[in-house]
C-alpha cells in the first residue's frame, strides 16, 4: 500500500479533478433536465415531442456513445473545445435525461387541480408551473433526483476513461499503465476517492429527504 502514501498528492489532485467534472456536470444537467421536464409537460406539442424524443433516445443509449459523440463527432462538425469540456458536455447531456424524468415525476405527482386553480386566476402556464407546481413538486423529486446525482458521480469515471485527464480514473490508469504499479492498491485508492465523494453526498441527500418528509 506504499503506492497510496507515496502518491497521495497525485490522488488528491485526481480527487479534485473528479469533483470539478462532477460540479460542472451537475449544474448543467440540473438546469437542462428541468427545462426538458418543462417541455414534456408543456401544452405546446413541438416542445412535448422534442423533450420526449430527447429523453427516449438518450436514456436508451449507453453513456459511452454520448461521450463518443461529444468527444469525436462534434469536433468533426466544427465544435472545437478542450477535451475536458467535451467530456463534461457529454456527461451533462446524458444525465439531463434522467434529471428530466425525476423532475417530471414530481410535477405529475402534484394534483392537477393545483395547476387548474392557478390558470383560473389568470396565471400563464409558465407562471403556474414556476410559482405553484414546482415548489410542491420539489418535495417529491428529492429521492429519485438523489439517485440520479449519485449515479452521475460514478459515471464521471467513464469521462476519465475517455482521456479527459486529471481525475481519479486517469490517476489510476497513469499509475498502473505508465508507472507499472500493482493494480489492486491503485484501484483501492481510486475507490476510496470515489467513496469520499459519494458517501457524504448520499448522507446529505438522505438528510434533505428526511427534512422534506417532515414538511409534507
Amino acid at each position: 500500500m506504499d503506492v497510496l502514501t507515496d502518491n497521495f498528492g497525485l490522488f488528491v489532485n485526481g480527487f479534485l479533478g473528479s469533483l470539478e467534472i462532477i460540479a460542472y456536470a451537475l449544474g448543467g444537467s440540473l438546469v437542462l433536465g428541468t427545462l426538458l421536464a418543462m417541455m414534456r409537460v408543456s401544452p405546446v406539442p413541438p416542445l412535448q415531442r422534442f423533450g420526449s424524443g430527447y429523453v427516449s433516445v438518450v436514456r436508451n443509449s449507453p453513456l459511452t456513445v454520448m461521450l463518443f459523440v461529444t468527444a469525436f463527432v462534434l469536433p468533426e462538425l466544427g465544435f472545437n473545445a478542450p477535451f475536458f469540456w467535451l467530456g463534461v458536455l457529454g456527461l451533462t447531456l446524458y444525465t439531463a435525461a434522467f434529471v428530466c424524468e425525476a423532475v417530471r415525476s414530481g410535477i405529475n405527482a402534484v394534483p392537477a387541480g393545483q395547476a387548474e386553480a392557478a390558470r383560473s386566476v389568470g396565471l400563464t402556464f409558465g407562471q403556474s408551473l414556476g410559482s405553484v407546481v414546482m415548489p410542491q413538486a420539489i418535495r417529491t423529486v428529492v429521492p429519485p433526483l438523489g439517485s440520479v446525482v449519485i449515479a452521475m458521480m460514478k459515471n464521471s469515471a467513464v469521462v476519465g476513461a475517455f482521456g479527459v485527464g486529471g481525475d481519479l480514473f486517469s490517476v489510476g490508469t497513469r499509475l498502473t499503465s505508465a508507472q507499472g504499479f500493482a493494480a489492486l492498491p491503485v484501484l483501492t485508492g481510486v475507490l476510496l476517492g470515489y467513496l469520499a465523494i459519494t458517501l457524504p453526498t448520499a448522507a446529505i441527500l438522505s438528510r434533505i429527504e428526511e427534512k422534506v418528509a417532515i414538511l409534507r
